[in-house]
């Protein structure tokens, strides 16, 4: 089980690396949101692509004993959303990422780097 906080939204963001998301970002939004600690914004190719990322997420996180609070959105919409309360999933196709650009709600957040594998 994790305790650390920040662990949840790099195990989230390597579980999505594992299954090939493109530009994978980690936003420490504490004391800018209200609503989690950590957002995890990454980009699929295609409806099943995210399918598959969100699939893979969520099994790494029950591994480790890391429940979803509730999950959002459908993969061919474009936009799926993992709460794991402490961490934020946001997967979206990239026509959605550029539309909803939700990285600029988090301009002035820390980012934290995805550590290599």
């Amino acid at each position: 089980m994790i305790t650390n906080i920040e662990q949840i939204a790099i195990e989230a963001a390597l579980a999505l690396d594992a299954k090939q998301a493109k530009d994978i970002r980690i936003f420490d939004v504490r004391g800018l949101s209200s609503v989690t600690d950590y957002a995890v914004v990454a980009t699929g190719t295609s409806g099943p692509h995210l399918k598959a990322l969100i699939s893979e997420t969520q099994r790494r996180m029950k591994d480790l004993g890391v429940t979803s609070y509730r999950t959002s959105g459908d993969p061919d919409s474009g936009w799926v959303v993992v709460d794991y309360v402490h961490a934020v999933v946001h997967v979206f196709s990239s026509e959605a990422r550029a539309y909803y650009a939700i990285e600029k709600l988090w301009a002035t957040a820390k980012e934290v780097p995805l550590p290599q594998v």
